[in-house]
C-alpha cells in the first residue's frame, strides 16, 4: 500500500500542517481524526488497514489531514469566539489547500468526507458547509451539536458551524445530492446525535442511510467494521 507523508506551510493556518496520503488513485476521501487526534491516528487504530484492499486496488486515496482541535474548540485558554475563528481557518485550510490538493491528484471533481466520532462532526460539517464539493458523507458515532464546546457563547461564527443549527434553514439544492451515512450503534454515546441529524434530514427530504449497529460500543472496532461496508457501496 502506498503511503506518503504531505507537509507543508498552511497560510490558512499560519503554521506548518501534516497528512498522511494512502493509495495512488480512486475517489477521494478525507479521512478526519476523533477529537484532538493527529493525522496519523487513523493508521495506528488501523481504520486504514480496513479498507487496504481498496486502496491497493485504485478504487480510493485517503487523506488524513492533522486536526487543530486542541487549538479551537478544544482549548480551554481562549475565549469560545476566538476557538471558533480557529475552527474556520481551518475550514478554510480544507476548502482552499486539501481539497485542491486531493482534486488534482485524483482528477475528481468532488471529495468524500469522512470520520469517527469528533471526526464525524467535521466530515458532516464540512460537507454541510460545502455540498458542491463533497459526494458522499460517512460519519461514523459522529457529534453534531458544537455548542457544548463553547461555555455558553453563541455567535453568528457558532450558527454557521453548528449542523442541527444551520442546516434546517440551508436550501442549498446540492445537499440533496449527498449521499450521507451516519454509522452509530446501541451503546454509543452519540446515538442520541445521530438520531436528532437524522431527523433533521429526513424532515428536510434528504436521503441517507442512518445505520445502527447492535452490540457495539462508541469504539474503534465497531468503526473498522462500519468504514470498509461503506466504501464497498461507492
Amino acid at each position: 500500500m502506498r503511503e506518503e507523508l504531505k507537509k507543508w506551510y498552511s497560510p490558512s493556518l499560519n503554521k506548518d500542517i501534516e497528512t498522511l496520503v494512502f493509495g495512488h488513485s480512486g475517489y477521494p476521501i478525507i479521512l478526519f481524526p476523533t477529537s484532538m487526534g493527529r493525522y496519523y491516528e487513523n493508521k495506528d487504530f488501523k481504520l486504514i488497514e480496513s479498507v487496504q484492499n481498496f486502496i491497493n486496488e485504485g478504487k480510493i486515496k485517503i487523506y488524513c489531514p492533522d486536526s487543530i482541535d486542541a487549538l479551537s474548540w478544544y482549548n480551554k485558554n481562549i475565549h469560545p469566539a476566538e476557538r471558533v475563528k480557529n475552527h474556520i481557518w481551518y475550514d478554510k485550510f480544507l476548502l482552499e489547500e486539501l481539497l485542491p490538493l486531493a482534486k488534482s491528484d485524483t482528477g475528481r471533481d468532488k471529495v468524500i468526507t469522512a470520520g469517527c466520532s469528533f471526526g464525524g462532526y467535521h466530515a458532516a460539517n464540512f460537507a454541510f458547509r460545502h455540498p458542491w464539493a463533497v459526494s458522499h458523507v460517512f460519519s461514523m458515532s459522529g457529534a453534531f451539536d458544537i455548542t457544548g464546546q463553547l461555555d455558553g457563547f453563541y455567535n453568528d461564527d457558532v450558527y454557521f458551524n453548528n449542523p442541527v443549527d444551520y442546516l434546517p434553514n440551508n436550501i442549498n439544492p446540492e445537499l440533496w445530492q449527498l449521499k450521507i451515512v451516519l454509522g452509530t450503534s446501541d451503546r454509543d454515546i452519540c446515538k442520541p446525535d445521530n438520531e436528532r441529524l437524522s431527523g433533521i434530514l429526513q424532515q428536510k427530504g434528504i436521503d441517507h442511510w442512518l445505520d445502527i449497529r447492535p452490540n457495539a460500543d462508541h469504539d474503534w472496532p465497531i468503526w473498522r467494521d462500519m468504514f470498509p461496508e461503506y466504501v464497498y457501496q461507492l
